[in-house]
């Protein structure tokens, strides 16, 4: 039962946040166009 954030770059370039357990994908948040937005936006959609 592991789990983990991960920050990541999509396809289109944009930055992304996501939630995994158990290696399945449980959240993940809209595309940014800078590394640090996610972390300070404080919402997980």
């Amino acid at each position: 039962m592991a789990h983990k954030f991960e920050i990541y770059q999509d396809k289109a370039g944009e930055y992304r946040v996501r939630f995994k357990y158990n290696n399945e994908i449980m959240v993940s948040t809209e595309g940014y166009n800078k590394a640090g937005a996610p972390g300070r936006s404080g919402e997980i959609g």
